[in-house]
C-alpha cells in the first residue's frame, strides 16, 4: 500500500488558543460541552481523520496557571468523554492521555481496555509522566518526582499495562449456553509482576478487543522521553519549529527503535502543526490577527509562566524586552528548552513570544493557504521528518471546518491522505500490525518446535 499521511485531530473543547474562547465562532462553554465536542468528532470523521486526540492535565489551568481567561481551568476527564463519543462515530480513533506518575497500571489497563471494548477497537493511550508541583500535590505529595524517576516509573508502568492487557488470549471466550462454559480457564493468565515500582497479580477483568489492545502513544522529546518512546511507543507526537530538527528526531527515534529490535515502520512520528487556513495568504493572514488581537495580557504571561518551567513569573517585567533567563527544572525539560529556542531565534519580546505559542504552545504554527499548508506537509512527510501530524486548529470549530474542508482535499488530490477509511480499528487506519497475545505466541511456537 502508497504510504500515506496519518492526521490526528487535537481537539479540546475550549479551544487550543489561548483566546480562541473570546472568538465569536466558539462556543464560550465548549471546555465542558458535550454537544460541541459531538459536533467535532463528527467533523473529524467527516475528513477522515485517523484519530480525535486530547492531553489531558491533574490541575487547574495550564501550568498552573489561573488567570480569569484561561478556558483550560476544567474540562472533562478524557476516557469518560470518548466512552460517550465512541458509539456516535464508526472510524474515528479516539487517543486519552494519562498518567504513569499518579496512576496504577491496573486502572489505567482496565479504562483503556473498556474504551477499547466500547469503540470496537479505536482507542489509544496517550503515555505522559505529567509535571508542576501543582499536580503533585493533589497526589499526596508537596512535590512532582525528579524527570528521571518519572521515566523509570513509566517504563514499568507501560510494561505492567501491556502484561495486563495480555490476561485472556483472543479466543478465551467460549460462551457456550449449551455446555455451560464460558471461557478457558487455560487461556486466562496471571501477571505476577514484582518491580521497583509497581506490584500487580493480575489478571486484568476485560477482555482483548478486536484490535488486541489500544494504539501506544507517547510524547516525551527529552533524552529519557525518546527512551520510553523508542521502546513502547506505536505513535509519537512531537513539537518542532524546523524541518531540520524534526528529522534528526525522526531518524533518532526510528534508529533506537531498531536497535530494540523493533520495526521502525510500526512507530509512527507525529509532529503537532497549528494551522490558520484562508483562501488567500491575506485571508489566513487576518484569521491570525484577530485571534492574537483577543489575547488578555494576563493569560499570555500565564501561558509563559508555564511553558517556562513554573520558577519564572513574569509578572512585572517589561513584556517589550527580552525573555529573562529561566533555570531548568524537573517539569517539561524539552518543552523549556524549546519555547527558549524560540524567544533566541526570532529575537521576540515577551509579548511577541506569547502571542507566538499562543496557538500551539510550541508546536509548528502555519498562515497560508490549503496549498501552502500541503506544500509544507508533504516536504515533511516526503523527507523523513514526519509520518503524519497532529492537527491542533487555533479556535474551534471553524478553523477545523477550514482543515477538512480544504487542506484535506487538497491533500487527496495529490495523494497523500486517503479517500476513505482502510478498516473499522484505529491500527488498521495507522497501518499498525495487530499485536499478537504472547501466551498464544508462545504456545504455537512450541507446538512448531515439537
Amino acid at each position: 500500500m502508497t504510504r500515506k499521511i496519518r492526521l490526528g485531530a487535537f481537539l479540546p473543547g475550549g479551544g487550543q488558543h489561548v483566546a480562541s474562547w473570546r472568538h465569536p465562532d466558539q462556543p464560550a462553554d465548549g471546555a465542558t460541552s458535550f454537544e460541541f465536542h459531538k459536533k467535532l468528532a463528527l467533523t473529524a470523521e467527516r475528513g477522515l481523520f485517523d484519530a480525535y486526540f486530547l492531553a489531558d492535565g491533574l490541575a487547574v489551568g495550564f501550568g498552573g496557571a489561573r488567570e480569569g481567561g484561561n478556558a483550560r481551568v476544567a474540562g472533562f476527564e478524557p476516557v469518560t468523554l470518548f466512552s460517550a463519543l465512541a458509539p456516535l462515530t464508526t472510524h474515528l480513533g479516539f487517543i486519552a492521555t494519562s498518567s504513569t506518575t499518579y496512576e496504577e497500571p491496573y486502572t489505567t489497563a482496565r479504562k483503556f481496555a473498556s474504551l477499547d471494548l466500547i469503540s470496537d477497537g479505536r482507542a489509544g493511550w496517550n503515555v505522559v509522566t505529567t509535571t508542576g508541583d501543582l499536580t503533585a500535590q493533589n497526589f499526596n505529595r508537596d512535590t512532582q518526582l525528579p524527570h528521571a524517576e518519572r521515566y523509570r516509573r513509566a517504563a514499568e508502568h507501560v510494561d505492567v499495562v501491556r502484561k495486563l492487557w495480555e490476561s485472556f488470549e483472543d479466543d478465551a471466550f467460549i460462551r457456550d449456553k449449551e455446555t455451560g462454559v464460558f471461557y478457558d480457564p487455560a487461556k486466562l493468565h496471571d501477571t505476577d509482576h514484582r518491580g521497583e515500582h509497581f506490584s500487580v497479580r493480575g489478571p486484568l477483568n476485560v477482555s482483548r478487543s478486536p484490535q488486541g489492545h489500544p494504539v501506544i502513544v507517547q510524547a516525551g522529546q527529552s533524552e529519557d522521553g525518546r527512551g520510553l518512546a523508542a521502546a513502547t511507543a506505536e505513535v509519537i507526537f512531537t513539537a518542532h519549529q524546523h524541518i531540520e530538527t524534526a528529522q534528526e528526531f525522526y531518524r533518532d527515534i526510528k534508529a533506537r527503535a531498531r536497535g530494540l529490535g523493533r520495526n521502525p515502520d510500526h512507530i509512527l512520528v507525529m509532529p503537532g502543526v497549528s494551522a490558520f487556513v484562508g483562501r488567500t495568504e491575506a485571508e489566513a493572514r487576518e484569521k491570525y490577527d484577530r485571534l492574537t488581537s483577543l489575547i488578555v495580557e494576563e493569560d499570555g504571561i500565564g501561558l509563559l509562566n508555564g511553558l517556562t518551567g513554573g520558577t519564572l513569573d513574569l509578572h512585572g517585567y517589561d513584556l517589550d524586552g527580552p525573555l529573562p533567563p529561566a533555570p531548568p527544572t524537573e517539569g517539561m525539560k524539552s518543552r523549556q528548552a524549546l519555547i527558549r529556542q524560540i524567544a533566541d531565534e526570532n529575537n521576540f519580546t515577551i509579548r511577541q513570544l506569547y502571542q507566538w505559542i499562543a496557538s500551539a504552545r510550541g508546536h509548528y504554527t502555519i498562515v497560508g493557504t490549503a496549498e501552502q499548508i500541503a506544500d509544507t506537509l508533504q516536504t515533511w512527510f516526503e523527507n523523513e521528518a514526519a509520518d503524519g501530524f497532529n492537527i491542533l486548529p487555533p479556535w474551534l470549530p471553524t478553523a477545523l471546518d477550514d482543515f477538512v474542508d480544504l487542506v484535506i482535499p487538497e491533500l487527496q488530490r495529490r495523494g497523500l491522505f486517503r479517500t476513505a477509511y482502510e478498516g473499522k480499528t484505529l491500527r488498521e487506519n495507522l497501518g499498525l500490525p495487530f499485536p499478537a497475545n504472547r501466551w498464544a505466541a508462545g504456545r504455537a511456537a512450541l507446538q512448531a518446535a515439537e
